[in-house]
């Protein structure tokens, strides 16, 4: 449910340039990332700083692209975002105690620590690529071929590694103890 929580302005981005077009869109995929970061203050009185940095990228990108009348300025919008992402990760498995994805994930998962060192640099690899593959789409292939791969194809890529990294994570989840069939009775 977060997934779509946090996909959800590129959802809605999706649906307004389908309607109408790139600025719209935009419009659109500003106010709902406003609204995204209202409805987290509301339910938890704290704002996650991802969707922070997320709100000040796409003002700025997006007011560009609404000031300059310039659909680049969106277009980079995830190239960057990601890579900022892919870098604070990095920033965090050089530096620090704990990596970023342990500190989002830690009181859920205990793991050994080369584990989290691990999946945080998997992460830092997704990050970087799918910036790089959104690059990649904005710079050979038309318009509407980019807004459906910022939907379908970053959405997919995300649950395709969330899936991956379940499965690497299975094997150091730890099953509760069975009961005695002499306690039930």
């Amino acid at each position: 449910m977060k997934l779509l929580f946090d996909f959800f302005p590129i959802l809605f981005f999706f649906i307004a340039y389908k309607f109408f077009d790139i600025y719209v869109a935009t419009g659109v995929a500003i106010a709902s990332t406003f609204l995204q970061v209202a409805i987290s203050w509301i339910r938890t009185r704290k704002v996650a700083t991802m969707q922070l940095v997320t709100l000040a990228i796409i003002i700025v990108f997006g007011g560009l692209t609404l000031y300059l009348h310039d659909e680049q300025f969106i277009k980079w919008k995830p190239t960057v975002i990601n890579w900022l992402f892919g870098g604070a990760f990095l920033i965090s498995h050089i530096f620090g105690q704990q990596t970023a994805i342990e500190r989002m994930l830690g009181a859920n998962l205990s793991l050994p620590k080369q584990v989290w060192r691990r999946l945080n640099l998997g992460w830092v690899i997704f990050f970087l690529s799918l910036g790089g593959a959104n690059l990649y789409v904005m710079s050979h292939f038309s318009r509407d071929a980019w807004v459906n791969f910022k939907l379908f194809g970053m959405l997919g890529l995300t649950v395709l590694f969330i899936v991956l990294q379940s499965f690497y994570l299975s094997r150091y989840m730890v099953e509760p103890a069975a009961k005695d069939s002499d306690t039930f009775l």
